[in-house]
């Protein structure tokens, strides 16, 4: 089944926004951001998968940014030096919250982004990620923790 022009302009103005903003807590540049997005965009087209609802889309979109963009950094990765690496996601060296967020494990950085950028309630992130809620709550906890020592580590 093939997407309407009306469709597409649909899905891209509604969740352009949330999707790069997603995918800037896995990767260090706008630029990787916008690939990882529009990547995702492309295969929707292509694949036009089928949805239940307007929920299941938007976890699709979400669940496939995120896997777009790890995959993406990754590869940056194997490709620079570490220290590069750290430097590159590092962005800036103000302390500034979102760096702090990116520099976390992705699965901690993904709820923290999800929960405080996005709003989304333990139960919503993980019906998104497919997740149990505990292990949503639990990697939450657990981002929080790490984010704080990050936070005091930028502060000495």
């Amino acid at each position: 089944m093939e997407l309407s022009e009306q469709e597409i302009r649909r899905v891209v103005e509604a969740y352009s926004p949330m999707l790069l903003r997603a995918a800037m807590t896995r990767v260090s540049t706008p630029a990787d951001a916008e690939d990882a997005v529009q990547d995702v965009f492309v295969r929707l087209l292509t694949k036009a998968p089928r949805f239940r609802d307007g929920e299941h889309e938007k976890a699709w979109l979400l669940r496939a940014t995120l896997n777009r963009a790890s995959d993406l950094r990754r590869g940056r990765r194997d490709d620079a030096p570490l220290d590069e690496a750290l430097a590159v996601s590092a962005e800036d060296n103000d302390g500034s919250l979102l760096s702090a967020v990116r520099a976390l494990p992705e699965a901690y950085s993904a709820v923290i982004h999800l929960y405080y950028y996005e709003g989304y309630s333990i139960q919503e992130i993980a019906r998104l990620l497919a997740l149990p809620s505990p292990t949503v709550g639990t990697r939450l906890a657990r981002g929080r923790k790490r984010l704080r020592e990050l936070l005091k580590e930028d502060d000495t």
